[in-house]
């Protein structure tokens, strides 16, 4: 059994079973932040990242680990794959705090940022592994999200997406190509956006006559 599966089981239980018990008890022993982490609750580094706020939040990312994840763990195996999974999370958790852009008793929680660290290596190393469930090469969907959080929503996304840089270039001699196809991609994707968008914009008052 792939080790992507059981970290997805875990993020289904942990959260399915947390929404149940009592909020403060939760952000308590279960959420991270720089307080809890101070008062020694330093597992709650790793329960986080297994925990989810709402059933949208666990679904949208849940998606996002089975495509990235099973990609990369059939490249790197399982023991790289977890060292990437929770080094990226650590790392997201543990920067922002750190840094003083989030209060001391600031909750966080969720794979997001260890997601995003998957989808990094991804597109440095097979950014054409095609997704049926997304339609589209695994490059452009990860560069897609990537620029997404950067331009609308600033959060541990981020951090896990350029934690993921420097293990996809120690992974794969070809890189640099790889960036170049996935930046090309996205310039196509856009290219097409704004071709339709044209098309529709002129179109669309015609059609009101």
């Amino acid at each position: 059994m792939r080790v992507n599966y059981l970290l997805i089981l875990g993020c289904v239980g942990l959260s399915l079973w947390a929404w149940q018990q009592d909020p403060d008890f939760i952000d308590t022993n279960f959420v991270f932040s720089w307080n809890n982490l101070l008062a020694g609750r330093v597992w709650t580094l790793f329960t986080a990242l297994f925990l989810h706020a709402s059933p949208t939040h666990l679904f949208g990312n849940m998606l996002f680990l089975f495509v990235f994840g099973n990609t990369l763990e059939k490249m790197i195996g399982r023991d790289y794959h977890l060292a990437v999974f929770f080094i990226g999370g650590f790392t997201a958790f543990l920067v922002p705090p750190a840094l003083g852009l989030y209060a001391p008793d600031t909750g966080m929680l969720g794979a997001s940022a260890a997601i995003f660290t998957l989808a990094a290596c991804v597109m440095l190393m097979n950014p054409l592994k095609f997704s049926f469930l997304f339609m589209a090469p695994q490059g452009l969907v990860a560069m897609f999200y990537f620029l997404y959080n950067i331009a609308l929503v600033y959060d541990p996304n981020v951090i896990g997406f350029t934690v993921g840089i420097p293990f996809g270039i120690s992974w794969s001699k070809r890189w640099p190509r790889n960036l170049l196809i996935t930046l090309g991609l996205f310039g196509i994707y856009l290219a097409i956006l704004a071709i339709l968008a044209t098309f529709f914009g002129l179109r669309l008052p015609l059609g009101l006559l």
